[in-house]
C-alpha cells in the first residue's frame, strides 16, 4: 500500500518536478518571480509555474513561498490571495529575512534575477539562480 506521501509524487508531472527542481536552487532569504523561474525552465507561462507552485505538496522543503509576482507584491500563496494565506507566506519570508513595505518587496537585493526596475522586473537566467548549489 502506498503511503500519501508517494501518492502525491506519483501524480506530480514532469513539469512540476522541472519548477520544483528550479526553485530549490533559490537560496534562503532571496526570492524570484513567478516570470523569472518560468524563463529559466524556458517556459512562456508564468501562470504555468504558478499553477505549479499551487499543487507543490512539498511546502516549505520545496520553498515556493519564495516566488513573488513580478510588480514586487507577494503574489499568491497555495493557491489563493486570502489574507490568511498571505500573512503565512509573509511570515516564512520574514522568518528568512524578507520583508515587504506597503505591499511591495522592501529590499529589491533580495531579489534573485533582476536586472531592472523599482516596480518591476526583468529576468535574466545566467543570474537567476546560485550556480553553487547543485540541482536535486
Amino acid at each position: 500500500m502506498k503511503t500519501r506521501k508517494q501518492e502525491s509524487y506519483a501524480r506530480i508531472t514532469d513539469f512540476q518536478r522541472r519548477v520544483f527542481a528550479a526553485l530549490l536552487r533559490v537560496p534562503r532569504g532571496r526570492v524570484t518571480t513567478y516570470k523569472c523561474l518560468a524563463e529559466a525552465l524556458g517556459c512562456r507561462s508564468c501562470r504555468a509555474v504558478a499553477q505549479a507552485l499551487k499543487r507543490n505538496p512539498y511546502a516549505p522543503r520545496i520553498p515556493c513561498h519564495r516566488v513573488i509576482a513580478s510588480d514586487l507584491t507577494p503574489g499568491g500563496f497555495m493557491g489563493s490571495k486570502t489574507a490568511k494565506a498571505l500573512e503565512k507566506k509573509l511570515d516564512l519570508l520574514a522568518e528568512e529575512g524578507v520583508f515587504f513595505t506597503g505591499g511591495f518587496l522592501a529590499d529589491i537585493g533580495r531579489l534573485t534575477g533582476k536586472t531592472s526596475g523599482k516596480r518591476g522586473t526583468n529576468c535574466k537566467k545566467p543570474t537567476l539562480f546560485d550556480s553553487s548549489r547543485q540541482r536535486p
